[in-house]
């Protein structure tokens, strides 16, 4: 028993010691490089550039008050339409205590100015009635006296403006009551109630009161390379995909590109803009009025395209140089044989590159090496 249980320990080692020279020695001989096979074909290629920016009214206006004081009423909010003519707010005045004196001086004066005057009318229209004075002399005094009332009536008039910011006379044209100037939707108010505010002047920009634009006029705006802003013309189709809506996809038009570029990240930036078309909207067309004004977008251009050009995929291309090399196969099986050939490549768009001259659709080129799992490893 123990002679055969040696001789089956030793077959066992033996087994083992072949098998490992078997698989070593497969493992060494060289394997045989496939490769992937491609046919030209006719296809569209286009050369396109993807822009990142945002979306935004092409009017937005800034409304300001007209008279300094202190917000006592608001009667519009954010997101709120309105229409050229329409009152946002209500400005409480804080008179300036220096214009508040002389316009109540001027009042005074004015009190004084027209008793006299009515005193004089009176004297001389007796003396008119006995004919002791002419028509000329009495008319001179009469229009002394509409002088007189006239000079009160706007000496009133100016002390209401500076105590309350308007007059009786003009209290629908009153500046307290700041109106939108054009129509649209309210984007910000940016003060509160007891909010001061300053007018505007040439010496100050004055307080923004709201911002008002209209959602209907949008543009997108946004930065495309040095590289590529060579092939932009105006009037370009651009198709805009908004981040918060990205199933809804807006058709633009090129516009504006700007003549002078703004370094970023190292790089040259030139500003871009394009009239955002809100009819013919692909997709959920009833989230189109939910458009904010600075949502982030993307604009995609198409920068050039060939249409029916014979194409291959663009890992089948050997750059050496300025010159572009295939392989175009020759002969089927173990007789096959790769011919390296020179071809004039035109429009690439990453992924295929149209070929100009070289090969016809008759021809099959060379692709990439195919690479297996166990290759892998």
């Amino acid at each position: 028993m123990k002679k055969y249980s040696k001789l089956i320990i030793a077959a066992i080692i033996a087994m083992i010691f072949i098998g490992t020279f078997v698989f070593l020695w497969q493992k060494s001989q060289p394997k045989e490089v496939v490769y992937n096979e491609f046919t030209p074909k006719l296809d569209s290629i286009q050369k396109t550039t993807i822009i990142t920016g945002k979306i935004e009214p092409r009017n937005e206006v800034n409304i300001k008050p007209q008279i300094s004081g202190i917000i006592s009423e608001l009667y519009k909010e954010p997101g709120d339409y309105v229409n050229a003519g329409d009152v946002i707010a209500k400005v409480k005045v804080v008179p300036e205590m220096g214009q508040l004196s002389s316009a109540e001086m001027r009042v005074r004066l004015a009190e004084i100015n027209l008793k006299q005057a009515q005193t004089d009318f009176q004297r001389e229209e007796n003396l008119f009635n006995q004919k002791l004075v002419s028509a000329d002399e009495f008319d001179k005094i009469r229009v002394a006296l509409d002088q007189a009332k006239h000079e009160k009536m706007a000496a009133e008039d100016a002390l209401e403006v500076v105590r309350d910011g308007f007059s009786k006379s003009n209290a629908k044209a009153s500046s307290t009551l700041i109106r939108s100037t054009i129509s649209g939707v309210i984007l910000d108010i940016p003060v509160k109630v007891g909010y001061s505010v300053i007018q505007v002047n040439t010496m100050n920009e004055g307080t923004t009161i709201a911002s008002v634009a209209n959602m209907n006029n949008l543009i997108f705006r946004g930065n495309i390379d040095e590289t590529e802003v060579g092939q932009l013309v105006n009037g370009m189709n651009m198709k805009i995909t908004i981040g918060a809506l990205q199933d809804l996809k807006f058709d633009a038009a090129l516009e504006y590109v700007s003549p002078k570029a703004v370094e970023s990240n190292g790089a040259n930036q030139f500003e871009i803009k394009a009239a955002v078309s809100l009819s013919g909207v692909s997709g959920d067309s009833g989230k189109s009025g939910k458009l904010r004004s600075g949502y982030s977008a993307n604009a995609e251009i198409v920068l050039a395209r060939a249409d029916k050009v014979l194409s291959i995929p663009e890992s089948a291309i050997e750059f050496s140089g300025d010159s572009t090399f295939v392989y175009v196969i020759k002969g089927e099986g173990k007789d096959k044989t790769y011919d390296r050939t020179y071809v004039e490549t035109g429009l690439s768009d990453g992924v295929n590159i149209e070929i100009k001259k070289g090969i016809t659709a008759k021809d099959k080129v060379r692709g990439p090496e195919i690479i297996t799992d166990e290759d892998s490893k």
